[in-house]
């Protein structure tokens, strides 16, 4: 840049006739784009359009087939002198509900929702693993510390409220955990390796999971030994 023979000139010009030669400055921050690949495309209309129509009707099918061929699990009407036990609240107010069922009001209904909301607006300021890499394979010892507090005082917690269909979930998932932190990407099991490589949002999803599927299987058990029972009475 400093040599005093120099043959180009530096400046903006949109002309590459006149301005054949180019100087291109890139900053550590700035990927370059080699090479540009013509990727398949789609136009919205009519192809995708159509596309959602017969998805949108073909699934109104489907349900309007279930509503005629299965009756809705509905009660009679509502009777203001009779409330039934325990009452059903709205949809929406389900989660809220089930946690009250098991939880004090302190707990459900303002301890458990606060740390939701607290955790959406600090999560953010977090540094994501956005390469997604195993839990326990940077930082293992601080991670592990970390790891067996919040097991411990989860479990803790669930088993002073007697919440065991979401205890049994949280014992599974800290099982694994502790058998990845012990896995290495080296080990002979290809199950180990499999877990090893697992990060953070893994685990959280999964104990989701469990804890849905376990609490399923529970409400459904409680439902068919309620009916069986009040069969057994009406006979």
């Amino acid at each position: 840049m400093m040599a005093e023979n120099k043959d180009f000139v530096a400046g903006i010009d949109s002309n590459a006739q006149k301005s054949p030669r180019r100087i291109v400055f890139i900053t550590r921050r700035t990927s370059v784009q080699v090479k540009a690949e013509t990727e398949e495309q789609i136009q919205t209309f009519p192809e995708v359009l159509l596309r959602a129509a017969v998805a949108i009707m073909t699934l109104a099918i489907v349900l309007t087939w279930i509503a005629l061929v299965f009756n809705a699990p509905l009660e009679g009407l509502a009777d203001p002198s009779h409330t039934p036990n325990p009452a059903k609240a709205p949809w929406y107010f389900l989660g809220l509900q089930e946690l009250l069922h098991y939880f004090p009001p302190v707990v459900a209904g303002v301890l458990a929702p606060g740390l939701v909301v607290m955790a959406l607006i600090v999560i953010p300021y977090f540094k994501v693993n956005i390469e997604a890499q195993g839990l326990f394979l940077k930082n293992r010892k601080r991670r592990l510390q970390s790891f067996y507090a919040v097991a411990i005082v989860l479990s803790i917690f669930l088993l002073l409220f007697k919440v065991y269909d979401a205890l049994l979930p949280t014992l599974i998932m800290a099982g694994l955990m502790l058998l990845a932190a012990q896995s290495s990407p080296q080990s002979r099991s290809a199950f180990r390796r499999y877990l090893a490589g697992r990060p953070l949002s893994f685990w959280v999803m999964t104990w989701f999971l469990a804890g849905l599927v376990l609490g399923l299987a529970v409400a459904g058990l409680i439902t068919m030994v309620t009916q069986r029972n009040n069969g057994k009475r009406r006979s």
